[in-house]
């Protein structure tokens, strides 16, 4: 048996900023004395976007710098590390939003060795365990840890399943690999006539078989997966390609490398981006992008990437790569694997797609197969005529706000999107309800295939497709619940400052906010028709003669290239330049506080069609979520206004 002895301080996350600060000045509490933990603490604030521009032992000195406590950021560089803490305590849903490594990561080379929390978020927990940082949700190890008690290893990941405890005992995901998968195979497709759910039906076509995953996955159970299409972006690149030449050497043998693809899509305006400016880190980003380059070159795998070649000049890339993923390559039935919580969005064609970390990715670069643990699936039942100015954001926006889902109902579920109101939704609306699965907390989103996906198929990429009988869910298939909602409700959304789930009708607003900036754009909000949104808006607005005012800015960004040219042909930048708007290439831009669009004072408000407003997420200013026309309304108007509102207060 193996004993851990976790000899360092114990760090709580109070929600009271004193608290922190007290901890990290030396001062050891007991758990009464912390009061209570912060809930929801993100990766964007264990490791802002800043910190990403590190993928080594220095990502120790930076960990928790944008936790908030009330209103203050009790964290400072080397605090923690400094501090001697082995142990942090936290509360519900630790670990959210990100699928970014660089958080477990950090929190390791700090010397935090053991995180203990009420609940975690699925991409988080895994890649802790990827890299050997443990995880528990018991309470009572905290006094015996205090009383300096050492804890078997067998204790931690009693409760794990099956897969996660053996990662665990070897240390990490690529060490496990190295051990375990020298030879895998697929599962053969049970003929069982038990119903299952579309969802279910692909990952067991998909399922590879190893020494410690069965042949059939219930819900909870860990396994592997082979993925049709594995994706990587610049923040990831150089760790994933520093964990393979650290753990196989160089070069390295990669599994089929033509289902691999490369995006530059997140950094190609940081030289705009006041984040990365003032903190000097233009040369750690093309650090990033020179390895990036490199291992695209070195490994022959197809990429897309900056528009104009290097940083620097105009910015922008190819595109978002979300958006790429289900313009250009996911089908129906596939398998989709990206190091990005959005990965989602390719459920709107019908397949599996789903984040995961870096050590996830590398360890499916060199054996083709990608961990998950087999989830359940919760039905989201849509029924009801969509009203006129109602758009998918406001349906996840209100599905964010309901109670089961603010209660932790979706956490680790795949969202199952169905009901007669789908059929009412374009495969672009479909994939803001995907995309957003990871808001949600879910592990994916997926809409069955039909004519809808067929035509999309078709008219964007010049594929025949034909639906085969198994791609849907079986009658009588088990779901962990059923949400349903009825759409024919629903009124314009917005999602105050803090949360995506801080849903809000907005005509029950009594005090409509003041804003400075608004934004468009973004994978979940970039699509063709969140520009054909835009465009409806703000063509009105300038046959009435209106701009945006004076002391508002308006960012409309492309979410790729494909999107741009739609617009350019459709005659809609015309309109756009009518009002004001500046017009940016397609990058994640400010979603990812990597350019224009971000906030740089607190006193800012945003409203933005981005996918989630944690704390710092878009700078340091207040966002408001909201869907496309209603962010082009507002910015017409220079506070939170819907369409509707909009033609009522200026119509001539």
């Amino acid at each position: 048996m193996t004993t851990l002895n976790f000899n360092g301080r114990m760090l709580f996350l109070s929600a009271d900023p004193e608290k922190v600060t007290a901890q990290l000045e030396g001062k050891d509490l007991s758990p009464a004395q912390a009061g209570p933990l912060r809930d929801d603490v993100s990766t964007d604030e264990i490791t802002p976007i800043p910190v990403l521009a590190y993928y080594d032992e220095r990502l120790g000195r930076y960990p928790y710098l944008g936790f908030k406590a009330g209103s203050q950021l009790p964290v400072v560089k080397d605090a923690v590390r400094n501090g001697g803490f082995s142990v942090t305590v936290a509360g519900k849903r630790y670990g959210k939003g990100s699928s970014r490594e660089h958080s477990p990561v950090a929190e390791r080379t700090a010397g935090i060795r053991l995180v203990i929390a009420e609940s975690f978020e699925r991409i988080y927990r895994q890649n802790a365990d990827n890299v050997g940082l443990f995880t528990s949700t018991d309470f009572s190890l905290i006094d015996r840890i205090r009383r300096g008690e050492g804890i078997d290893i067998e204790e931690i990941v009693a409760s794990r399943d099956r897969l996660a405890a053996a990662i665990l005992r070897h240390g990490g995901l690529l060490r496990y690999g190295q051990e375990r998968m020298r030879t895998i195979s697929l599962a053969k497709v049970g003929s069982d006539s038990t119903p299952r759910t579309l969802a279910e039906k692909i990952l067991q076509r998909h399922l590879v078989r190893t020494a410690d995953v069965e042949a059939s996955l219930k819900p909870g159970d860990g396994g592997f997966v082979r993925a049709d299409w594995r994706f990587i972006h610049e923040y990831y690149t150089g760790m994933c390609t520093h964990m393979l030449h650290a753990t196989f050497g160089k070069p390295v043998t990669l599994h089929e490398p033509q289902s691999i693809i490369a995006f530059e899509d997140h950094l190609s305006y940081s030289h705009r981006s006041p984040v990365h400016i003032a903190n000097g880190l233009l040369n750690d980003v093309r650090n990033l992008s020179d390895a990036h380059r490199a291992f695209v070159s070195d490994y022959g795998v197809r990429s897309h990437g900056y528009l104009d070649g290097i940083e620097g000049r105009e910015g922008g890339s190819q595109g978002i790569s979300h958006a790429m993923m289900a313009e250009l390559y996911a089908l129906p039935g596939n398998v989709v694997v990206g190091t990005d919580s959005h990965t989602p969005h390719s459920g709107a064609v019908g397949c599996v797609a789903f984040g995961v970390g870096t050590t996830d990715m590398a360890n499916s670069m060199v054996t083709g197969a990608v961990r998950m643990t087999m989830p359940e699936t919760l039905r989201i039942d849509l029924h009801g005529d969509i009203p006129p100015g109602v758009t998918a954001k406001d349906l996840v926006l209100h599905l964010l706000s309901d109670p089961k889902i603010k209660a932790g109902a979706g956490v680790g579920k795949i969202f199952e999107f169905g009901g007669n109101a789908i059929s009412q939704l374009s495969t672009d609306e479909r994939a803001t309800l995907t995309n957003m699965t990871a808001e949600l907390g879910g592990f994916t989103g997926i809409v069955a295939p039909d004519e809808e996906t067929v035509r999309f198929l078709r008219e964007r990429r010049g594929v025949e497709f034909k639906i085969e009988p198994w791609m849907r869910s079986d009658p009588g298939a088990h779901y962990a619940d059923t949400i349903r909602i009825d759409c024919s409700a629903v009124t314009p959304m917005v999602a105050a400052p803090g949360d995506p789930g801080n849903g809000v009708a907005l005509g029950s607003l009594k005090e409509r906010v003041k804003l400075d900036i608004a934004y468009g754009g973004s994978c979940t909000a970039g699509k063709r028709e969140d520009f054909d949104h835009y465009h409806e808006v703000l063509s009105w607005a300038a046959k009435q003669g209106l701009r945006v005012p004076p002391n508002v800015k308006l960012y409309l960004q492309f979410g790729t290239a494909a999107v741009r040219d739609y617009c350019i042909g459709k005659g809609y930048l015309a309109a756009f330049e009518q009002v004001g708007a500046e017009m940016l290439q397609p990058a994640c831009g400010a979603c990812a506080n990597c350019g224009p669009g971000s906030s740089t004072e607190a006193s800012q408000v945003t409203v933005s069609a981005i996918n989630r407003n944690f704390p710092g997420r878009s700078g340091p200013g207040q966002v408001w979520l909201a869907s496309p026309p209603t962010v082009a309304a507002s910015a017409i108007a220079g506070e939170l206004l819907s369409f509707a509102e909009l033609r009522e207060r200026f119509s001539h």
